[in-house]
């Protein structure tokens, strides 16, 4: 798991700084996850470690503040999850995680950046089953044991976990988020996460090369740019130098 974890964290960190829109789309998931979980972020840990995220990534105070405001409040927007799937150059698989409050026109805005791109979308389910849906946690730390006797007592089923170069990283069921992340803070207390998030991992990588990197980039590009796309998740293995 751990090269795959890089190459999504490489991955991650470029797109990341090509997002001209990260306040709204940080806002938006604030919004819809303290509306279905609660605003109060010591009893939602899925809102506590976005908020933290958000944090890191700089996004300001009062994004956050007027997205759990929003959330509060009676009636407001009703945006749902939606997620496609497809092959891109290469014939990489990605996948798409979207919050919209219009389906139709964000399957349509998804559509066109695959078309561009000479990439085809496919069905639900066509490639999420080459994916594990992990919950990760980054953190400092060098007793492994320690890590694992805790998840394990709280009976968590741990999927890997990796201590390197000082840091520890758990991969769990995306579905034992919460009881994963509780046990580490209730075992550990305080705990400074580098990674604290859901992601989709690819089972396998696939070499992405020649001309398909840039198509594959643009890509990447296009999706992020649309305002209903949150997350973006491949199995593509770029050259170093396009990372």
């Amino acid at each position: 798991m751990g090269r795959a974890f890089q190459n999504r964290k490489e991955s991650m960190a470029k797109t990341a700084a090509a997002k001209t829109k990260v306040y709204s789309k940080y806002g938006r998931e604030i919004y819809v996850c303290a509306k279905a979980g609660g605003t109060d972020p010591n009893g939602n840990l899925a809102l506590r470690g976005l908020m933290e995220r958000a944090k890191k990534d700089q996004v300001p105070s009062h994004v956050i503040d007027k997205a759990l405001d929003k959330a509060s409040g009676a009636g407001g927007e009703d945006f749902s999850t939606a997620r496609y799937e497809g092959f891109g150059p290469g014939n990489a698989m990605v996948i798409v995680d979207c919050l919209t409050d219009n389906p139709n026109r964000t399957f349509g805005d998804v559509r066109g950046c695959f078309t561009k791109t000479k990439s085809k979308i496919g069905t639900p389910g066509s490639v999420s089953h080459m994916f594990d849906h992990c919950a990760i946690f980054s953190f400092t730390g060098s007793d492994e044991e320690a890590v694992l006797e805790a998840l394990m007592e709280a009976d968590v089923d741990v999927t890997d976990i990796e201590q390197e170069e000082g840091r520890i990283t758990v991969f769990a069921p995306h579905t034992d988020y919460a009881k994963a992340k509780q046990a580490l803070l209730d075992a550990f207390g305080e705990i400074d996460f580098e990674v604290d998030e859901i992601q989709f991992l690819p089972q396998n990588t696939t070499p992405v090369e020649g001309d398909d990197v840039v198509m594959f980039e643009k890509l990447l590009g296009m999706l992020n740019d649309l305002d209903d796309v949150q997350n973006v998740f491949h199995s593509a293995e770029l050259p170093a130098e396009s990372e």
